[in-house]
């Protein structure tokens, strides 16, 4: 259950629980996005660099701007966010994202893939706060709209033809 606080939720108890953990694990997935994406900016190298690096830039931009809607709308229904580093490091899906330079075309694939998993992940949250939150999944639809179409937009970097 969550925690009680100074803030009263709209939710029922029971709607409030499963709403609350589909905002906190989307919240940790975006964090570590932001985190990964910002990671890749600063280490990617290649022919394609600026693009790439723009790109980026962009990507951790949304990232940041939809964890914060993410958290507020967990503090609006009464449930304190929680995106410490521990936090996010014990709780993200975002798959890993090696150290050190990275060729431009190694990036975009890893971004591919990370985007790939992280839009599955928020596609079964949006399920999952069907019946309790249609304004929390609203917001994930957003969200997984925006992530969908910079998901297309990074596979068509990898296009040859």
């Amino acid at each position: 259950m969550a925690e009680k606080g100074p803030i009263t939720s709209p939710l029922a108890d029971s709607e409030r629980d499963i709403t609350a953990k589909s905002l906190q694990a989307t919240l940790v997935d975006l964090v570590d996005l932001h985190l990964v994406a910002k990671q890749a900016h600063w280490n990617v190298v290649g022919s394609d660099f600026r693009s790439v690096h723009l790109q980026l830039d962009e990507l951790v931009s949304s990232a940041r701007e939809f964890a914060d809607s993410v958290a507020e709308r967990a503090a609006t229904i009464g449930v304190p966010p929680d995106a410490r580093a521990g936090t996010v490091a014990e709780s993200s899906g975002v798959p890993e994202f090696d150290s050190g330079w990275r060729q431009d075309r190694d990036v975009i694939v890893a971004i591919v893939e990370i985007l790939g998993k992280l839009i599955r992940r928020l596609r079964a949250r949006i399920d999952e706060t069907d019946k309790t939150d249609q304004v929390t999944q609203d917001l994930l639809i957003s969200i997984a709209a925006k992530l969908e179409e910079a998901h297309w937009m990074w596979q068509a970097k990898l296009s040859s033809g």
